[in-house]
């Protein structure tokens, strides 16, 4: 999954907190690496293959399967960073991402709360690349985080990755954070395996947001689940008849990849519930979900909610029927 901003922006108060049983949380230091430096500084397709060489993670961010020739990449990378027009967008780029204290700043902190939480929580080394678009927009691991800047310049970049306007508002900066949280709560968001409801995807993306906000307070939810402030205004007004469309047409219990999709996945809209309603509605209902059954379990940990498989019990205890939070 990939994970995946505004000037002034409304905030949904989800008002969850959980148990100071957890360890005070610290600030872990955080070193960020600038390998797109190294990587315009070649000289060669053999500069490019030795860099390879000393950070074979960049296999990986490229997709490069194993036993494939490294010079598939190498050459290409060169070709790429010998263009003008990319050489002009790096050193644009590396103007606008010439501090990254912003960034590392977000995940000292959250490093810091997920350390608290998990006690064998080690940060991630954070390497930043500019590649022409050739990798990943993140690369995510338990040791290692890739970056590709490009992927990330806003709206008023020279070149933009070629995704839909709808996908496109994700890719700016301060959606990298939000992203890279997102990315390692799957390693502690437990899941029913025999479960293929569409509610159990709809409360792993639940937990799964709400990982991040707790982890990282300080986030807009626009940012966390990829929605504009005005999209989040509208659902969270809306909820009692998205609510309502969820339960008409019995869609909690669907397992019909097809049909699922049409509500989970990332769409420009939900036409079927609204034209106005966003895409992967069934994320926000799901995060709904988990934030009403930590406000009735409000003793509840982050691990305890993450370790939960138990759709059903959440669901349930839950009680969610389309209320807002102050009712």
């Amino acid at each position: 999954m990939k994970a995946a901003i505004y000037s002034f922006l409304v905030l949904i108060a989800f008002g969850l907190g959980f148990s100071a049983c957890e360890q005070k949380p610290q600030e872990m230091p955080v070193g960020i690496r600038r390998l797109e430096k190294d990587i315009f500084a070649a000289k060669s397709p053999a500069d490019l293959s030795l860099l390879l060489q000393k950070n074979p993670i960049l296999r990986d961010y490229f997709g490069l399967p194993s036993g494939v020739a490294d010079s598939m990449i190498t050459n290409q990378l060169y070709q790429n960073i010998s263009n003008r027009d990319l050489q002009q967008f790096s050193q644009e780029l590396q103007t606008q991402f010439a501090d990254l204290t912003f960034l590392q700043t977000q995940l000292q902190k959250a490093f810091g709360q997920i350390k608290a939480s998990y006690p064998d929580f080690k940060a991630p080394e954070i390497v930043t690349t500019i590649t022409g678009f050739m990798g990943t927009d993140l690369y995510v691991s338990d040791s290692i985080i890739v970056i590709g800047l490009d992927y990330f310049g806003g709206p008023k970049a020279k070149y933009r990755p070629q995704l839909f306007d709808y996908q496109l508002r994700r890719y700016q900066k301060e959606y990298i954070a939000p992203g890279i949280l997102f990315f390692i709560s799957q390693k502690y968001n437990k899941v029913p395996n025999e479960d293929k409801t569409l509610l159990a995807d709809m409360i792993w993306y639940g937990k799964g947001f709400e990982f991040v906000k707790q982890v990282s307070p300080e986030t807009p939810d626009s940012l966390i689940i990829g929605y504009s402030g005005e999209q989040l205004t509208d659902v969270y007004a809306s909820q009692q008849d998205i609510w309502a469309y969820f339960l008409d047409r019995q869609l909690l219990y669907q397992t019909r990849d097809a049909e699922k999709e049409r509500f989970i996945s990332e769409r420009p809209a939900t036409p079927e519930i609204s034209q106005y309603c966003p895409g992967g509605i069934a994320r926000w209902v799901g995060w709904r979900i988990v934030g009403e059954y930590l406000h009735k379990k409000s003793n509840t940990t982050l691990t305890e909610l993450m370790a939960n498989t138990n759709v059903r019990q959440i669901f349930e205890e839950a009680n969610y029927k389309g209320q807002k939070d102050e009712e």
